[in-house]
């Protein structure tokens, strides 16, 4: 709803500029063509010091008149929008709060019943018709939340709250990114806003308040051992687990996220294995360290994130 309002704003800016643009070149062309010819040696006209040129004073003013007009024009469109914006009805609105770090999303569902509250990365899931207020923060550098299909842009600064309000008129998965340069992996710090019906978000938000499941064979059991026991408890949160960490992602239900690494490739268990072995090698920068577990034990470590669904 949002985004329409701003697309007939920059549709409405675009077309104005256009034709300036258009009559600027003309005039400049018709100016040029019939600039009279000269050499070194002609004198310099300057019959105009002493004659003033009342016809080229009217065609300024004019022109100097009509730009105001049209800048009053384009202020006034972005003003209506503005207000076009203001204007969404918050009644039952989800609220969750949004955190930017370097670089990864963080999206926490909160809610007053304890045990009831969850977070997920890089990814956010509203109902479609349903508005979302969503309260924006900054962990360390300044990030910028942006998803263009459903509204503008919106700083997050660190020390400082700000919110941003939107709905999602129609299903579907839409693209998010830091629009704010914040270090190395800026271009890959990418969010899903996905859009379902009332039911599908219901279920899915059943779901995410669930704990991670127990382990069912004795690989699995040795993965979850190797996580909570290492140093990916001291970053990592899985709830069920005595996991705890709160510097990276929460990953109790890593496996049910499409991307990881805040959108850089497709979560897959061979990719979350090249992952957990040397990330720096799949995400330049990234402040999650290599880790030094042999094989046998990263294929149980990726054996028991597969039952975080």
């Amino acid at each position: 709803m949002q985004a329409s309002h701003i697309l007939a704003l920059w549709n409405v800016t675009l077309t104005v500029c256009s034709l300036v643009f258009a009559a600027v070149l003309i005039a400049l062309l018709i100016a040029v063509t019939r600039a009279p010819r000269s050499s070194r040696d002609t004198r310099p006209d300057l019959e105009s010091l002493e004659r003033p040129e009342k016809r080229l004073r009217r065609v300024v003013s004019g022109a100097s008149i009509a730009s105001v007009a049209v800048l009053f024009c384009l202020l006034l469109a972005d003003v209506l929008t503005d207000r076009a914006l203001s204007r969404l009805p918050v009644a039952d609105a989800v609220h969750l709060e949004m955190t930017g770090h370097q670089w990864w999303w963080e999206a926490r569902y909160d809610d007053d019943t304890p045990g009831r509250s969850f977070a997920v990365a890089n990814e956010l899931h509203v109902p479609v018709g349903r508005p979302v207020i969503v309260s924006l923060k900054a962990d360390d550098v300044i990030h910028t939340f942006w998803v263009p299909n459903l509204h503008g842009k919106k700083d997050m600064i660190p020390g400082r709250t700000s919110t941003i309000e939107f709905r999602a008129d129609q299903p579907g998965t839409y693209r998010g990114q830091c629009a704010e340069f914040c270090g190395l992996e800026h271009a890959l710090m990418a969010l899903d806003v996905v859009a379902e019906s009332p039911a599908r978000y219901d279920a899915w938000v059943r779901h995410q308040r669930a704990v991670a499941p127990q382990p069912v064979n004795g690989l699995q059991a040795q993965g979850e051992h190797l996580f909570t026991a290492g140093a990916c408890a001291g970053c990592h949160t899985v709830r069920g687990t005595s996991a705890r960490g709160v510097l990276g992602p929460d990953l109790t239900h890593v496996m049910s996220r499409p991307m990881l690494a805040a959108g850089t490739f497709e979560n897959t268990p061979a990719n979350m294995e090249s992952w957990i072995k040397a990330p720096g090698s799949m995400k330049p920068g990234t402040t999650m360290p290599a880790s030094q577990f042999s094989a046998q034990e990263l294929k149980a470590l990726v054996a028991w994130l597969g039952t975080l669904q």
